[in-house]
């Protein structure tokens, strides 16, 4: 409405001057040129108004204490010792400690290898000893069955299922006593086929072996890490499609739980490196583009995202995008925070650029954080060049095309104004 008002006031003023012209009193009035500078300082003036938010100053900004609810709270604290809980198991349904080893759970569909050393006598072709007591080795191989039981040549339809190897090895020599003085057994496992987990998402698959996504067997004590490992490793060093290891996804029993494994990998912590169970579902997201991220605008020669790990602080950012342009406002530089606690209330710090890089105040040197927005704004003369940029052409329509109109009608002498 403003910016209408005050062309009209410009063309009126125009008006006037071209009938003054024909008066032969233009000498007398403040030239046109003049005019139109005023009109445009005035319409300047008139479209000034900022929507820019004022920020906290860096020296005074205080982290937030999180805003949430205790239930909330309560939850997420439950989940925290959850996960812990479960990197921390001594027995689940794969395996169980004994004597703090852990040992393998048989249960049907593996398979078992028993190796017998029975005693027999052999010729040794010496007349005077004859016969030589020995043993032979003889080889079983059998197929735990859905009920959970096995047979053999000394024993059918022996329990097996939610016994570990070693104590059904103490069990078959027992049992074995009836038939054989002091037996020597040997009980392997053969195939693990009682117990997987299933692994999914960004997973490198190698020329050699079994490895990639897939459904893999529970051997024994396993954790998400070894599985992960095992299946080929986690994608990394590529420009795209890496694995994102901060947020590892694992269903059990339809409840989700997301683990940290970069703090496994790189710090030692093991609290969130969960130990699995028999149909775990294990799925490794892709990490985004640029992964953790910082945004920046405004007056900086390159805006763009940049990788929090490049850009972890202010200078960083904005030293990755090309510096300040000369018209930035460097003494009030937003950075613009969301918390996760408070949605859609984000905290705004400024910070003054120049006093990082003319007296040394690296207070001012905000770290950032994944998602932080950085903002450097520009002077006013900025504001001013870009109105006059994009007002330029319709000033030059409004006043120089109307005036073949205007001068027919003031050069003409029936329409001269008489006083």
């Amino acid at each position: 409405m403003t910016l209408a008002i005050s062309f009209s006031v410009i063309n009126m003023l125009y008006v006037d001057i071209r009938t003054m012209e024909n008066h032969k009193m233009l000498s007398k009035v403040i030239s046109f040129p003049m005019v139109i500078l005023g009109m445009l300082v005035f319409l300047i003036s008139a479209c000034s108004t900022t929507l820019e938010a004022p920020g906290i100053r860096v020296k005074d900004f205080k982290e937030p204490s999180a805003m949430l609810t205790a239930d909330l709270q309560a939850q997420q604290q439950k989940e925290a010792e959850e996960i812990v809980r479960l990197s921390q198991v001594k027995e689940n349904s794969v395996f169980t400690e004994r004597n703090g080893v852990p040992e393998y759970i048989i249960g049907p569909g593996d398979v078992l290898t028993i190796n017998l050393w029975i005693p027999s006598s052999f010729s040794t072709g010496d007349r005077s000893r004859f016969f030589e007591e020995g043993y032979k080795q003889n080889t079983y191989t059998m197929l735990v069955r859905q009920d959970g039981k096995i047979s053999y040549l000394f024993g059918d339809d022996l329990p097996v299922t939610g016994l570990t190897v070693n104590e059904l090895r103490t069990v078959l020599t027992n049992q074995l006593k009836t038939y054989i003085r002091n037996p020597r057994i040997e009980l392997l496992v053969k195939e693990y086929k009682s117990k997987n987990a299933l692994l999914f998402g960004q997973i490198n698959i190698l020329q050699q072996g079994t490895s990639g996504p897939g459904k893999y067997p529970l051997m024994g004590k396993t954790t998400a890490l070894d599985l992960i490992v095992t299946a080929g490793g986690a994608i990394s060093g590529r420009d795209t499609a890496n694995a994102d290891m901060r947020n590892v996804e694992i269903v059990r029993k339809g409840k989700r739980y997301t683990l940290n494994l970069y703090n496994a990998m790189f710090r030692g912590d093991i609290t969130q490196n969960i130990i699995l169970d028999d149909g775990d579902i294990v799925t490794v997201p892709e990490l985004p583009t640029f992964g953790e991220r910082v945004y920046v605008f405004g007056e900086v020669n390159r805006q763009g995202i940049y990788r929090l790990k490049d850009a972890s602080d202010l200078l960083a950012a904005i030293g990755n995008a090309g510096s300040t342009t000369a018209i930035a406002v460097k003494s009030d530089i937003k950075v613009i925070r969301e918390y996760r606690e408070r949605p859609g209330k984000p905290i705004i710090l400024s910070a003054n650029l120049d006093e990082i890089l003319k007296r040394g105040d690296l207070a001012q040197n905000v770290k950032l954080r994944d998602g932080d927005v950085v903002y450097v704004p520009r002077q006013v003369i900025g504001d001013i060049n870009e109105f006059i940029l994009n007002t330029t052409p319709l000033l030059q329509y409004l006043l120089s095309y109307p005036r073949g109109y205007t001068d027919a009608y003031f050069l003409n002498p029936a329409n001269k104004l008489r006083y």
